[in-house]
């Protein structure tokens, strides 16, 4: 943690993203307007003193829905992660650390997902799923499970070659227990440091999928969906669209900050 602190695209990175972390749990109050209230007389206002960021075509306060659209972004990241990482480290595990034949099967079945092109799976999923916040994170999830297995299976069979390794199995412990107390906790340093760029990724995917109408709808203040919404808008009222496009710009900028500065502190080469 020290180290992680003296670094200067950790503190940028971990200070933007306590922010929006701030933002997310105290939005009712943090926020100056509802995020939901229409105003048509005051629609596409530019910034004042009395709306920050101005208004949208429908005079919501573009602001207070900047505040809130916090929520849905850390959501997305924990839910399209937690997706990813579940599923693709217990594979990477089984792969890695078990027999040949089960390694076989789910790096072909990795590799077949690998084989669609990124978007084109997450499109696939949501078709398939239908169009809703919850339906992109899971698609986007699902779309990031080979990258997890494949990492994890290339840790565990360099690790399974280690002296120490072939000691504790000399000893007596099983396969499970070589994989749970010695392969897993070395996998710990590349996860995190794949954890922070692969998030961002899927933050923006979901944002994308919200942008073409599939991911997050109306009237929810997800950065993607507004957007969308006020796409039409960016030669009359900019900043209904410079808003969202800059948080979601400031936000991914400052998770690949913070990966950055986890890869230097983690890096074994400079301990």
């Amino acid at each position: 943690m020290a180290r992680l602190l003296r670094n200067p695209s950790a503190r940028i990175g971990g200070s933007v993203l306590l922010l929006i972390l701030f933002c997310a749990a105290f939005a009712p109050w943090v926020a100056p307007h509802d995020p939901l209230h229409v105003n048509t007389l005051g629609r596409l206002l530019p910034p004042s003193a009395t709306n920050w960021l101005g208004t949208d075509e429908v005079g919501r306060d573009i602001a207070s829905r900047l505040i809130f659209g916090t929520r849905y972004f850390l959501l997305i990241c924990l839910i399209a992660s937690t997706i990813s990482g579940g599923f693709g480290i217990l594979l990477g595990l089984v792969a890695g650390g078990g027999s040949a034949l089960a390694d076989t099967l789910i790096m072909r079945c990795t590799d077949m997902l690998l084989a669609f092109p990124y978007i084109l799976l997450v499109l696939a999923i949501v078709a398939i799923l239908g169009p809703s916040l919850w339906t992109a994170m899971a698609a986007v999830g699902i779309a990031g499970i080979p990258g997890y297995a494949r990492l994890i299976r290339s840790v565990a069979l360099t690790v399974k070659r280690e002296e120490y390794v072939e000691a504790a199995r000399a000893l007596g412990a099983s396969e499970a227990q070589i994989i749970l107390s010695t392969v897993l906790p070395n996998t710990i340093s590349p996860l995190i440091v794949y954890l922070s760029y692969a998030t961002p990724i899927a933050a923006l995917s979901a944002a994308a999928l919200s942008f073409l109408g599939l991911g997050a709808q109306a009237p929810a203040p997800e950065w993607g969906a507004m957007l969308v919404n006020s796409r039409s808008f960016l030669f009359t009222a900019w900043w209904a669209v410079a808003a969202p496009g800059l948080a979601i710009f400031v936000a991914i900028f400052s998770m690949n900050l913070l990966g950055n500065g986890l890869r230097d502190v983690l890096d074994p080469r400079d301990v």
